[in-house]
């Protein structure tokens, strides 16, 4: 009995040195990493380093920001301030709020900060993009895109769209069961950027495919740069061939029968690039055209998604909606003739709504707006600094990374009377004393700002007018869920259930004064 004690003894002896020396080595790499990021700050500068935690050892605070989610952010906010570091992904980040802070990160690009993105990101999308450019290359690139976003063009996609939009809502209506809006709005979306904006001749079979074939590019956007079997970078190139394949094809037929008076976003970059004097590669021209789609895509489905969801939380909008709607006499809804199968021109409908139309339907506009406020489908951006300067009374030293976040600064931002986090379309009414106007213009940046701000902004919003006119004199909706769904905000906006609905059908109005909610 007693050696064994003795070996009982020694053994718990042993475990417990061995638990104490792994406790201290745990301390010591902890402490040396805390020391590692107070010794990396700029010694030139007299200012410190923002305040927070670089977290564990080597996995920084990653753990967390994947657990916790959106509250990640706000929590170190409301410890930290607007201005914080932390360490996510492998690097030191400097994650920013604020009207004014965000205004020196947006203005300061190719000066202060430049932009960043993933290495899979740049290997998927290729080196003839906007997001890999940066100086004059950079500038040069956004002036040929710029003429597709122009009002000319915008004035022709608009009937069309609304073409398209009208049909989708009355397919919505028309449905069975359910819709899952943010799966249909994705497919919508595609359908749009490819057939209206870039003019692709695609059935509606083909259309179904190289829309799967794009969201699995997409989604294998961000992933480890490791180009194996079954990784995501794999699955993504894979997605990239199949897109490329297919556009070699469209932009030789294109080049054959380009149009003297260009009517779609391909032949606008190439007459656009051409009077720059710069002929356009096919390889550039198959970048442009992915990027293109790339930006319409997941942004303009999450949107729509929220605006249908917000208009549903909140019916009083839609009493508007239809009160600005009769004003305007546009409060009748496309109506077929029994037996026709779509708002075309079996319906006998020709587009009521221009620029200049839903230019007079102002709160149409304050609704989106707001939607964009409260939910705008992209959290923030990255950039990398460039050189060491200060920001709020802190230095942000070269080489880190600096990630200003579009949803804080709209959640704090005190330019409003109204509460940030209630609905309130009517905060942007140029009637209201706390309208936001130049002074507060980094107060709202759902689409950024500076160099990068999103060149296609204008077609955004007036995509998001058209559905919200077309929803509501069309349709009424109501959850197939017992419950409004959860929001997902990383990487993109979205319900977590794809936000199932119920669409019916409107009765045409027996009044001009008849309102349907």
């Amino acid at each position: 009995m007693f050696p064994w004690g003795l070996s009982c003894l020694s053994v718990l002896g042993a475990a417990g040195t061995a638990l104490l020396c792994a406790g201290l080595l745990l301390c010591l790499a902890q402490y040396l990493w805390t020391l590692r990021w107070k010794l990396s700050r700029d010694r030139t500068s007299a200012l410190p380093l923002p305040k927070g935690s670089m977290g564990w050892p080597f996995f920084g605070e990653t753990l967390h920001w994947l657990v916790q989610g959106s509250s990640f952010h706000s929590s170190r906010r409301e410890r930290y301030g607007t201005v914080f570091k932390t360490h996510l992904l492998g690097r030191p980040v400097i994650r920013v709020s604020g009207a004014e802070n965000v205004r020196t990160i947006l203005l300061g690009e190719h000066r202060l900060v430049r932009s960043q993105w993933p290495k899979s990101a740049h290997i998927l999308l290729g080196s003839h993009t906007l997001l890999s450019a940066f100086g004059e290359p950079h500038r040069r690139r956004r002036k040929v895109l710029a003429r597709v976003f122009s009002r000319t063009a915008l004035e022709h996609y608009v009937p069309r769209l609304q073409e398209a939009l009208r049909r989708e809502v009355r397919s919505w209506c028309s449905a069975r069961g359910p819709v899952a809006v943010y799966q249909a709005a994705k497919a919508l979306t595609f359908r749009l950027a490819a057939r209206i904006l870039l003019g692709l001749r695609l059935d509606e079979v083909r259309c179904a495919e190289l829309a799967r074939t794009f969201e699995q590019l997409v989604e294998n956007l961000f992933s480890l740069p490791l180009d194996v079997p079954f990784s995501g970078l794999r699955k993504g190139i894979q997605a990239r061939d199949q897109l490329h394949k297919y556009l070699e094809e469209a932009i030789a037929e294109k080049l054959q029968k380009i149009q003297a008076e260009p009517r779609d976003a391909f032949n606008l970059i190439i007459h656009s690039a051409r009077e720059l004097g710069h002929e356009l590669s096919v390889q550039e021209l198959k970048e442009s055209v992915v990027e293109l789609l790339f930006a319409a895509f997941f942004t303009t489905a999450s949107a729509s998604t929220s605006l249908v969801l917000l208009l549903l939380q909140n019916p009083a909008a839609i009493a508007k909606i239809q009160q600005e709607l009769a004003v305007q006499g546009l409060e009748r809804a496309c109506t077929c003739t029994p037996g026709a199968s779509g708002p075309g021109p079996d319906c006998g409908c020709e587009p009521d709504l221009s620029l200049a139309v839903l230019g007079r339907l102002r709160y149409v506009d304050c609704v989106v707006k707001e939607v964009l406020r409260l939910l705008p489908p992209v959290s923030g951006g990255y950039r990398t600094a460039l050189r060491t300067f200060e920001l709020d009374g802190y230095q942000i030293p070269k080489g880190w990374s600096v990630m200003y976040s579009i949803r804080d600064t709209h959640e704090t931002a005190a330019v409003y009377r109204s509460p940030p986090e209630g609905f309130d379309p009517e905060r942007f009414s140029a009637a209201r004393e706390d309208a936001p106007g130049t002074s507060g213009r980094f107060h709202y940046i759902p689409f950024g700002g500076g160099a990068r701000s999103c060149l296609g902004q204008e077609l955004a919003q007036a995509v998001l007018q058209l559905l919200a006119v077309e929803l509501v004199r069309t349709a009424r909706w109501e959850l197939a869920t017992s419950a409004f769904p959860a929001m997902q905000t990383v990487p993109i906006v979205h319900p977590v259930d794809g936000l199932r609905l119920l669409f019916h059908p409107l009765a045409p109005p027996a009044s001009g004064n008849e309102l349907h909610l």
